[in-house]
């Protein structure tokens, strides 16, 4: 008897044979070798990648430490490839590894720094000097006739700058420098107070946040001025003009693709189109707002979190207003920034790290003191800025 005819004598009697049937099955369907190693590699690949994605960082190792940094009466900020230094006394440079690439002598109560590509302005707030500096070293100085509210510094060098004299205020824009370019003094009772100015990378547009009051009645008044080609011939350079009732813009912020931000205080309009910036977007944030934090590229805002079930609730969006990631955290964070390609949230010795698709990459407590700034300069490597000093760190993953 043949196989064929074996096999349809022991179908017929399938009741008593299908599991010899079903043996044979697996013996003449058997997959290839190959096919079975391809298929247990994607399984290894695929819960490589998942471990990766979801694998949350504890531990780090000290590299080093920089020896007799004062870290208590010091500010530092990112700079480049480098960190900048600088307190009431002096601003210098310092490398990666901690020697001094050059220093510059000083005299200020307050001074707060404006950083935008390779060049810097650390002024004096409540006083009356800045200095200009760049990677390769300082520029020079500029003094004010009046008291700086705040000043912010161009790709070029240049600043613009909002003083204060007592019931008058005045918007004005200097060379690196210190010569003056242009000044636009304003009154309450004309254009309103401002509360905060922004300035386009190439320095040709100033944007200016005004608080106005009127019968007991609050709104702001976003102004852009062109001190370019495109404003010569409007009055005072304005060549746009938003108004929002009952609503306050306390911060402006301009992106190094050349978009505005006003960031009011029931959400944020975007302005873009050059010459004569337009309102492209305006998104409303009904939830109370709590933080903002950004750098050239991105911005994110924190708000309360109780909908989503946490204590705070994050989203990251690109210069245009596009969402990039959200993410709940129960974090009771004293500081949010961003650094390289992570979200950096830190208390006391307390620090998460979530990178840009919103994903917890780092939670640890450092044994060096109280964080004061964390930077991240490589893939898993980051300057420490702690109460006790300046460490490299590395992350063990």
């Amino acid at each position: 008897m043949n196989i064929k005819n074996i096999l349809n004598f022991r179908r017929e009697d399938s009741e008593e044979n299908k599991l010899w049937d079903f043996w044979y099955f697996l013996k003449t369907r058997r997959p290839k070798k190959s096919v079975v190693i391809l298929t247990a590699v994607l399984i290894a690949v695929i819960a490589g990648i998942f471990i990766v994605f979801n694998h949350v960082d504890e531990n780090y190792d000290v590299l080093s430490t920089m020896e007799n940094e004062d870290t208590q009466s010091s500010e530092y900020i990112e700079f480049g490839d480098n960190l900048l230094k600088y307190g009431n006394e002096s601003v210098s440079l310092l490398s990666q590894s901690g020697d001094t690439l050059w220093d510059q002598s000083y005299d200020m109560s307050d001074p707060v720094s404006s950083i935008r590509g390779d060049m810097a302005a650390i002024y004096d707030r409540r006083g009356t000097s800045m200095y200009i500096i760049e990677a390769d070293g300082p520029v020079g100085p500029v003094t004010t006739d009046f008291p700086i509210v705040k000043a912010e510094v161009t790709e070029s060098g240049s600043v613009a700058a909002i003083l204060e004299d007592g019931e008058r205020t005045w918007i004005n824009y200097y060379a690196s420098d210190g010569s003056l370019i242009v000044e636009n003094q304003t009154r309450m009772e004309n254009n309103g107070y401002p509360l905060d100015l922004a300035v386009s990378p190439d320095g040709t547009i100033i944007g200016v946040s005004y608080l106005l009051v009127e019968s007991g009645e609050i709104s702001t008044q976003v102004v852009f001025y062109n001190f370019g080609q495109a404003g010569q011939g409007q009055v005072d350079n304005v060549v746009a003009e938003f108004t929002y009732e009952d609503t306050l813009v306390p911060d402006l912020v301009y992106f190094s693709d050349g978009t505005c931000v006003a960031f009011r205080d029931d959400g944020f309009s975007v302005f873009q189109g050059g010459d004569t910036p337009e309102e492209r977007e305006s998104i409303e944030i009904d939830t109370q707002l709590i933080s903002l934090f950004y750098n050239e590229e991105y911005f994110g805002i924190v708000t309360d979190g109780e909908e989503q079930g946490n204590s705070y609730f994050m989203t990251l969006y690109d210069s245009s207003g596009r969402e990039k990631c959200s993410q709940g955290f129960d974090m009771d964070y004293q500081s949010i920034s961003i650094s390289g390609e992570k979200i950096i949230l830190s208390s006391g010795t307390q620090v998460e790290m979530y990178n840009f698709n919103g994903r917890l990459k780092f939670r640890g407590d450092f044994l060096e003191g109280t964080v004061k700034n964390l930077f991240q300069m490589s893939r898993n490597r980051y300057l420490l800025i702690s109460d006790e000093g300046v460490h490299m760190i590395r992350l063990a993953w």
